[in-house]
């Protein structure tokens, strides 16, 4: 359908189709036409498969495959700014689902989505981020099955809140999770830790000067994939994103009941994330990422799983940063270059509201 051939809307507070109004108003969330308007040339137009083009209010998912299980994860993505360098709220919420759904060594194949819309939000920014959403959906290779659209009245939100269902299908012999880390395995991180929350930084003006540091948001279900394509025996998978690496496997070790020792020297922390902690008095052990994974597993599969990593976009950069230990007081120690060792606590506080 052409630019022409849209259909005009009735009223004389409505004369011009949906994609020549500038903003969005309550009558977007009515529900009729100006909702259906909305739908097709913003959401449909670039988020079109067979199973949301039904257009029913609910879709029909088929059975698990034999030996598989049904893998589910829900999230809600309020980050402010909506844009920032390496990404947008749009990337973000496919990207956070997926990866919630993948660290339980699933394949994420199908999502939901809520978008919240504010009054006055602008139609061409929205664009902007459900073009960004379809990419990523592109990227992961998951389709929306199922969306919803509501708007709320200006000041009562914060032009766009996105809330996001993951499903997807795991081995059903697959033990994957926080509680299976085991004494002598290896933890190996899939990258550089602490971009996303300088980037976030920077995009809301709090640094006071330019980082150069884009967020590393990103879909990580290939490379487990390719972990799990090996053969190799993973214990956790998790995604590091708000309370960063520290606070993660905190979570981990307390829920295996085990220690678990890092490394400072070998992880890896981008040289503009570091100075920039340097000078701000952060710590990026506790920054969040939206794109790193944190993988556990026996200590003589750490250089196959490395290989692996090594061959996939976003693990080129994996490295072996600690060890599980056989204790069960659930504490991560770090050792640092002087010798001494702390050790790290879960993040008190919020470091950085609405990250996510």
């Amino acid at each position: 359908m052409t630019q022409s051939e849209l259909p005009i809307i009735d009223g004389p507070n409505c004369p011009l189709p949906i994609t020549n109004r500038g903003q969005i108003v309550l009558g977007h969330g009515s529900g009729g036409q100006m909702t259906h308007d909305l739908v097709r040339d913003v959401f449909q137009l670039r988020l079109a498969n067979a199973i949301l083009d039904t257009a029913n209010d609910a879709a029909i998912v088929t059975s698990a495959p034999p030996g598989k299980r049904l893998v589910v994860s829900t999230d809600a993505h309020i980050v402010s700014p909506l844009f920032f360098a390496g990404g947008d709220i749009g990337r973000l919420a496919v990207c956070g689902t997926v990866n919630d759904v993948a660290m339980l060594g699933a394949d994420p194949r199908f999502l939901t989505a809520t978008f919240i819309l504010e009054e006055g939000f602008a139609i061409h920014e929205l664009e902007r981020i459900v073009d960004s959403f379809a990419q990523a959906c592109r990227e992961a290779g998951v389709e929306l099955i199922a969306a919803d659209t509501k708007v709320t009245e200006k000041g009562k939100s914060d032009k766009l809140f996105i809330s996001t269902t993951g499903f997807g299908w795991a081995d059903s012999k697959l033990q994957i999770g926080g509680e299976q880390a085991k004494p002598g395995d290896a933890v190996i991180i899939s990258g550089p830790v602490g971009n996303h929350g300088i980037a976030v930084a920077e995009a809301r003006g709090n640094l006071g000067f330019s980082s150069q540091v884009c967020s590393d948001t990103a879909p990580l279900n290939h490379m487990v994939k390719v972990l799990l394509d090996a053969g190799l025996d993973v214990h956790v998978l998790r995604d590091p994103t708000r309370g960063g690496l520290a606070t993660t496997l905190v979570e981990i070790a307390r829920q295996s009941q085990v220690n678990i020792e890092l490394d400072e020297e070998t992880i890896p922390v981008d040289q503009p994330v570091r100075k920039t902690c340097e000078l701000l008095g952060l710590d990026p052990l506790y920054l969040a990422n939206e794109g790193k994974m944190i993988l556990i597993l026996p200590a003589d599969q750490a250089e196959e799983a490395l290989r692996s990593m090594h061959s996939t976009r976003y693990g080129e950069e994996a490295k072996v940063i600690g060890q599980v230990l056989g204790s069960s007081r659930g504490q991560v120690w770090l050792k640092t270059p002087f010798g001494t060792t702390r050790v790290l606590e879960m993040l008190a506080g919020e470091m950085l509201p609405r990250i996510c």
